[in-house]
């Protein structure tokens, strides 16, 4: 597997390398000293796994307290997966990154501490899993507006785009809370 860079270089694409024939496939989905090699040292505590709908929309989350670095990949259908870097000191602050993960590319995206991560759904249905450097911590937990002019994330088209409550009332960046 390889790590390959972004425009924002610290959110990298993980490229399995896959061994498949006729009886399917065999990757690895991680392998701590590609991450180490990379410069990346943080280890994970915590594995999630979600399904949601066309035209769910995730996000965009993240904690103010107990950063946490994401590892994602999807292990059924398709989605747009978005990472915003919200570190004050960064020369990237405010902007995104934006990848398609999906059951058939087989890639993951590794999206560190502080930025805001999120994904919609682009297939009829997507699970997706994704591996924590913390844990979650709900008091900790913010929610940047998906839909903020001033990120100007090119979303794929869908049908509806839903969201929760939370998601729904979020915080834009000018009155975020964010890194230093």
């Amino acid at each position: 597997m390889r790590l390959v860079p972004t425009r924002i270089p610290e959110v990298m694409i993980l490229e399995p390398v896959v061994h498949g024939d006729h009886r399917g496939f065999f990757l690895e989905t991680f392998r701590r000293e590609v991450f180490l090699a990379a410069g990346i040292e943080d280890e994970f505590v915590q594995d999630n796994h979600s399904k949601s709908a066309h035209g769910v929309l995730r996000g965009l989350h993240y904690q103010v307290r107990q950063p946490q670095g994401k590892l994602v990949r999807v292990v059924q259908g398709e989605v747009f997966d978005v990472a915003v870097d919200l570190r004050r000191s960064s020369p990237t602050f405010g902007q995104w990154v934006g990848e398609l993960l999906s059951a058939d590319n087989k890639r993951a995206l590794w999206v560190p501490p502080g930025f805001a991560h999120g994904f919609l759904v682009t297939s009829e249905s997507a699970e997706v899993t994704y591996k924590c450097t913390t844990y979650y911590a709900p008091e900790h937990e913010r929610s940047l507006l998906w839909n903020d002019p001033a990120l100007a994330i090119s979303w794929p088209a869908v049908r509806e785009v839903l969201l929760s409550d939370k998601d729904r009332k979020a915080a834009v960046l000018a009155t975020a809370e964010t890194f230093d």
